[in-house]
């Protein structure tokens, strides 16, 4: 196997995605982007964009790291998370969130 086989994507933070709206739309005009990476065993990868606006949803089972981008994940138990370059943040399964972003965030996730 040549090494260049094993890169999946050439840059995290510059790669190209398909952006389509938002869907539960609390205010402005956001849009997603989605990029699946694979699977590691029975755990998927991928990267995720949100440009500004601020959007409701309701969670998988996952860990993500915020690559670029700022806002903030409001949770229905009313805990805040800030949202910044390098922050981890751990979500579960059914938990109900808002996203408020004020600079398109992009992360990686697995679920």
């Amino acid at each position: 196997m040549h090494h260049d086989q094993r890169i999946v994507i050439p840059d995290v933070f510059t790669e190209p995605l398909t952006r389509e709206p938002a869907s539960q739309v609390v205010s402005g005009d956001p849009h997603t982007g989605i990029l699946d990476l694979g699977r590691v065993g029975t755990t998927d990868v991928g990267i995720w964009e949100l440009t500004e606006g601020i959007v409701r949803d309701t969670e998988v089972d996952e860990l993500f790291i915020v690559l670029s981008g700022r806002g903030r994940v409001d949770f229905e138990s009313g805990e805040t998370v800030n949202l910044s370059p390098g922050v981890c943040v751990r979500l579960r399964e059914g938990e109900r969130t808002t996203w408020a972003v004020t600079e398109t965030i992009r992360k990686i996730w697995i679920a």
